[in-house]
């Protein structure tokens, strides 16, 4: 019935995970990964193996076109200044005292208009710090205030996950966005509760070194900067509102254009587009090898035979949704690679058992955000960087940041428990 054996996958995907953890690249682990398992789950069926690997890399194709094109929104929201101005717009209205409220905030409204939750964490930080400088903020705080922040907004997002998610189950985008509108809120409200918490204990000061020097160029008006986001919400709801289908390839790149042009940057369009695609190169890539090794498992045992574990364990389908999102995302230290394994490879299980598709999809990426963050990936370092935190102050940070995403995880779950009720 099945092509491949679960031992095969299961060895296929530690393989993987160990040579991401010996920082061999990921895309190339995955597909290492891929091949020896598909290898042994198939008894040395080679072409098999391939064949496989290869239909799975296919499947992201749609996912890859739609996330190249959300790299010039990015790009322009990066590059025009936007981002930077949306977030000291957010943070300049709530003021000090609210500081990491703010920070918070505009960490999730910038990651949740497309911007990915690295470069979205990178673009508050120098924001962050001065704030926390001023009014004597921890680095540790600042730091949980926008990771939650980016993860809250990273499920509402129109980024990479969000896509590859949508993708799988074949799901609208804008309504599994605004499933999650509530679990953001709540990772929200726990984020501003632990950063609040973590700021009363001893950390990290920030330092004058940590200040990053004043640059000398203009950033546009706020409704200049948010124009072009809103311009992608507006696209993006006219099919769940007016049954008007514009695809996110489409409606992505049209919010990067008029960002450009609402800034006054037409002419820097190319450039910023070329920035974009540089920012999104790697996950297209990282998708692609993810792919292989979802279809060596899509096509494996596996599915079925954790599905009987958990009736064994008298524990409901649905839950394997959420546990799929967590276990695949923290193996892979990604939330978009986590997200689409565990999507591509439960989706088909979890609707026949009887999970609504849009509510399975959810719990998934809300899981995908519990353990992302885990050392053998580039978002552990990306956001340690971005304050200056060497790598033994960032690993203690993990639990709080896990505790955000399962906030929103458990959320989920009970969002769709009150609707089968």
């Amino acid at each position: 019935m099945y092509d491949f054996t679960t031992l095969g996958a299961i060895i296929g995907m530690a393989l993987a995970i160990i040579l991401i953890i010996k920082k061999f690249h990921p895309a190339y682990s995955l597909i290492l990964g891929a091949l020896v398992g598909g290898v042994i789950g198939s008894y040395g069926d080679l072409t098999l193996t391939v064949t496989t690997m290869m239909n799975g890399a296919g499947s992201m194709i749609t996912s890859v076109l739609r996330i190249m094109t959300s790299g010039i929104l990015a790009g322009a929201l990066i590059k025009t200044g936007a981002a930077e101005k949306i977030a000291q717009v957010i943070v300049k209205r709530l003021g000090n005292k609210r500081a990491l409220l703010a920070v918070s905030i505009a960490t999730m409204v910038i990651c949740a208009v497309g911007v990915f939750i690295d470069i979205s964490v990178i673009t508050v930080a120098p924001i962050a710090l001065a704030i926390g400088k001023e009014a004597g903020y921890n680095k540790q705080s600042l730091l949980i205030a926008m990771i939650g922040g980016g993860k809250a907004g990273n499920i509402i997002s129109p980024n990479p996950n969000t896509i590859a998610v949508s993708e799988s189950f074949g799901v609208d985008l804008t309504s599994l966005m605004m499933k999650n509108i509530i679990p953001a809120l709540c990772a929200l409200i726990v984020t501003v509760i632990i950063a609040n918490l973590l700021s009363k204990k001893d950390g990290l000061a920030v330092l004058d070194t940590d200040l990053e020097k004043a640059e000398s160029k203009e950033l546009p008006s706020f409704f200049k900067a948010i124009l072009g986001p809103l311009v992608v919400i507006i696209l993006l709801a006219l099919r769940p509102i007016f049954d008007i289908a514009i695809d996110p390839m489409i409606a992505l790149p049209i919010g990067g254009l008029v960002c450009t042009i609402a800034t006054g940057n037409i002419k820097k369009f190319a450039g910023y587009a070329e920035f974009g695609l540089g920012k999104v190169t790697g996950v297209s890539i990282l998708l692609l090898g993810t792919g292989t090794i979802a279809g060596i498992i899509k096509a494996s045992a596996l599915q079925q035979d954790v599905v009987s574990l958990l009736n064994i364990m008298n524990m409901p389908a649905f839950l394997l949704a959420p546990i799929a999102g967590i276990l695949m995302a923290g193996a892979t230290a990604s939330t978009t690679a986590g997200a689409t394994v565990a999507s591509q490879t439960f989706s088909s299980v979890l609707t026949a058992e009887g999970v609504n598709a849009l509510s399975a999809g959810a719990m998934i990426h809300a899981g995908a955000t519990v353990i992302d963050s885990l050392p053998h990936g580039s978002f552990f370092h990306a956001t340690g960087g971005a304050v200056n935190m060497n790598i033994s102050e960032r690993m203690k940070l993990i639990v709080f940041e896990a505790m955000v995403g399962l906030t929103s995880t458990i959320a989920a779950v009970v969002i769709y428990l009150i609707s089968v009720a």
